[in-house]
């Protein structure tokens, strides 16, 4: 079992080799590509509200996805003001890194360069979020493989497009980049090396390794769906419009269905006391990337499978153990984690907070992180290393099977066992540690399957 942070020496020592790899981090992060941090004024952008005068459609498209609420989303407020900024006034080491923070989630503020930000309540420019002008100034990404907001934006009237323009705008000059039709478009942001060298979010890079990648099939193909759409009003309908949906994780609408699962028993009838095995597939045939895939930190997938009865009487399967290395972060317990947390929050004595949150015996697909001493942490920044990768990749089938010992009160007559998929976004012990609201941890079902057994009198 990892070590519990429990020493209050650790809020305000930091290694020397620790304060080796942020300074390493920080002059390799900057060397291959252009420092955009503090280039840039907010005059120097355009609002999204002035792009809607000329494409509501687009706008109102990217107003209701996460792009438009990378900065103001409550979640990623908590995090970046009560955990990661007080963590750096800590770690001073942690001050660019914490700054990076801002090159993704609200671009316009970090180029502007004044750090933290105004809180979202300001309603400052910094709320814009990942906006029209942040997509369509960018020019290329700056660095191979592309991360750690690694595009080079320049500001003007000129905007960029993956398409020609058919007529050109009376408010900007368009100008056909095949940038655009790249997934480095996408990785500039989506993959995310931290200070200590790890990948932290590798979404891009999950795709470019599997299947989908040697089809050509490409993170906009999903996330941007082509369909019959009139992207600005002086212009006509296409056939093959790129529409601004960016649905991902945050959409109840897109998890669903993401996993298809079936269970079935080796036998269909049993007497109380005898062992039926229940075998369960899940195979992942609709990402391109691995799933839970980005803020993987955060994110919990669990298998959960309960029999019924026929007096309607439940009983919770625990999965069978399949013994490999790190199996015990992929089965929910009684299990304390998070401990480093109480460094930002500036607490002594913290236990930590239930790991999983969940029933027990359950199967979880996950990747865990850990901090330098060894315990599970939430926050990227600060992951030293990272545990088992036990996600399902694309088009990956993982079987799990569950050993269920017929109880001698069962009721003979037809158990109903069900199997089930859920997904939260965020561990919810975490989140109501940190009072996030609700809709952050609330559980959605990805799937679902039956199958009936006899018991016997």
């Amino acid at each position: 079992m990892k070590s519990r942070f429990t020493s209050t020496l650790l809020l305000v020592i930091v290694p020397a080799a620790i304060l080796l790899t942020l300074a390493a981090f920080n002059i390799i992060r900057s060397l291959p590509q252009e420092d955009l941090k503090g280039k840039y004024q907010y005059k120097d952008f355009e609002p999204a509200l002035k792009c809607r005068s000329c494409h509501p459609g687009i706008y109102e498209q990217w107003s209701q996805a996460m792009m438009s609420q990378a900065y103001t989303h409550h979640w990623d407020e908590i995090e970046y003001f009560e955990l990661a900024v007080p963590h750096a006034e800590v770690n001073p080491a942690l001050k660019d890194p914490v700054d990076g923070c801002n090159g993704c989630h609200t671009p316009m503020a970090y180029m502007v360069g004044k750090f933290p930000p105004p809180r979202p309540g300001e309603k400052s420019m910094a709320n814009e979020s990942v906006s029209c002008e942040v997509c369509h100034l960018t020019q290329r990404a700056q660095v191979d493989p592309p991360f750690n907001f690694s595009y080079f934006i320049e500001p003007g009237r000129t905007k960029y497009s993956g398409r020609e323009p058919e007529i050109q705008s009376p408010a900007h000059k368009i100008v056909q980049n095949d940038f655009f039709r790249t997934t480095e478009f996408c990785g500039n942001c989506h993959n995310e090396k931290n200070p200590y060298g790890i990948w932290v979010k590798s979404t891009q890079l999950e795709w470019k390794e599997g299947p989908y990648a040697k089809e050509g099939v490409r993170c906009q193909d999903c996330h941007m769906p082509k369909g019959p759409y009139i992207l600005a009003l002086m212009g006509k309908e296409r056939d093959d419009a790129r529409l601004h949906l960016f649905h991902g994780a945050h959409d109840p609408g897109k998890v669903r269905g993401t996993i298809e699962l079936r269970i079935e028993p080796d036998v269909r009838l049993a007497e109380p006391g005898e062992n039926i095995v229940f075998t369960v597939a899940l195979f992942n045939q609709k990402t391109g990337h691995k799933f839970p895939t980005g803020s993987v930190e955060d994110r919990i997938a669990w298998l959960d499978v309960e029999a019924t009865d026929a007096k309607g009487k439940t009983y919770h399967l625990n999965v069978d153990k399949k013994g490999f290395e790190g199996e015990e972060y992929t089965i929910s317990g009684d299990y304390l984690a998070y401990q480093d947390m109480a460094i930002p929050l500036k607490l002594t004595d913290f236990r930590g907070v239930q790991r999983d949150g969940i029933p027990y015996g359950n199967r979880i697909f996950r990747m865990p992180y850990f901090d330098e001493q060894g315990n599970m942490t939430i926050m990227q920044w600060n992951t030293f290393s990272q545990g088992v990768d036990y996600r399902i990749g694309p088009r990956e089938t993982k079987v799990e099977k569950f050993t269920f010992k017929i109880p001698y009160e069962a009721a003979p007559g037809e158990m109903k066992v069900r199997a089930v998929l859920n997904y939260q976004l965020l561990v919810k012990p975490v989140a109501d540690y940190l009072k996030v609201p609700s809709d952050e941890s609330e559980i959605i079902m990805v799937n679902e399957h039956s199958t009936r057994v006899e018991i016997l009198p």
